[in-house]
């Protein structure tokens, strides 16, 4: 597992499709390396509004259809959930999401 990965997580109770919810790792490669059980993620949805804090990201990231990472919506989930693995991004890619997180978080 890496920063830049992307996972689909299982979050219902059947295997429909809306049952998953696939989840960029944004946390530094320090922690997703360390002993916390932890790693603080940003949820991908299939519809973008438009906002400097939205990545858009498709099928080059290896997902099904183009989507938005949602860099205002950041998660902390669990490693172990994080088993579907679906792709990651590009050093670019991730460049523009570290901008969005900056945003997001007023950073500056």
């Amino acid at each position: 597992m890496k920063r830049g990965d992307l996972y689909r997580v299982y979050r219902g109770s059947t295997n429909a499709p809306r049952d998953y919810r696939v989840y960029l790792v944004v946390s530094r490669q320090i922690l997703v390396d360390s002993i916390f059980s932890t790693v603080v993620c940003a949820p991908v949805y299939s519809k973008s509004s438009g906002y400097p804090t939205q990545i858009e990201v498709g099928v080059d990231e290896g997902l099904k259809h183009d989507s938005a990472i949602y860099c205002d919506a950041l998660v902390s989930l669990p490693k172990s959930k994080l088993t579907g693995y679906a792709g990651s991004l590009s050093p670019a890619k991730m460049e523009r999401v570290n901008a969005a997180l900056r945003i997001a978080l007023a950073l500056g």
